[in-house]
């Protein structure tokens, strides 16, 4: 039985996938967003999400810690730089997986994982779309007044 192992061991042992890892989550913060498999990006998410959490407190402490994942003081600057301040009012769900089909050679399923803040072409479509609102009883008795002296006016212009 599984009891108390919901870590994805990927098929590797521990410092291979430690590496593993620490590699993706910098690829992922360099790039914004990567294609692997699921269950990498998967295990990626858990992986890199509590690491922006802690680069959202820009202190030296919290950078050795997270340099202590990553590995790569480039990848750890730019986290600190520009990923930490876009993220800053979010509070969690750092992260994306979108399935993107399966791999031709041996037909892995593939996913695109991607930082949230970071997709413009979602930021740009999101604004577009109204805001749907529940429909309540106190809501109709506030619009019909509202529409009374707007209908007005233009009965007034009418008239002359």
């Amino acid at each position: 039985m599984r009891h108390n192992k919901a870590i994805n061991h990927l098929g590797r042992q521990a410092g291979h996938r430690k590496a593993l890892l620490s590699n993706m989550a910098s690829s992922l913060i360099m790039n914004k967003r990567i294609t692997t498999t699921v269950a990498k990006a998967k295990a990626l998410k858990s992986y890199v999400e509590p690491l922006i959490t802690k680069s959202k407190e820009d202190t030296t402490h919290s950078r050795r810690v997270v340099f202590s994942y990553l590995k790569d003081k480039n990848a750890v600057a730019e986290l600190f730089r520009t990923v930490a301040p876009k993220v800053a009012d979010r509070p969690g769900g750092y992260t994306r997986v979108l399935h993107v089909g399966f791999r031709q050679g041996d037909a892995a399923e593939m996913a695109l994982i991607e930082l949230v803040d970071f997709n413009e072409a979602a930021l740009a479509s999101a604004p577009k779309a109204a805001k749907k609102t529940t429909r309540r009883s106190r809501a109709k008795k506030a619009e019909a007044p509202v529409e009374a002296p707007a209908a007005a006016p233009a009965e007034e212009a009418k008239a002359e």
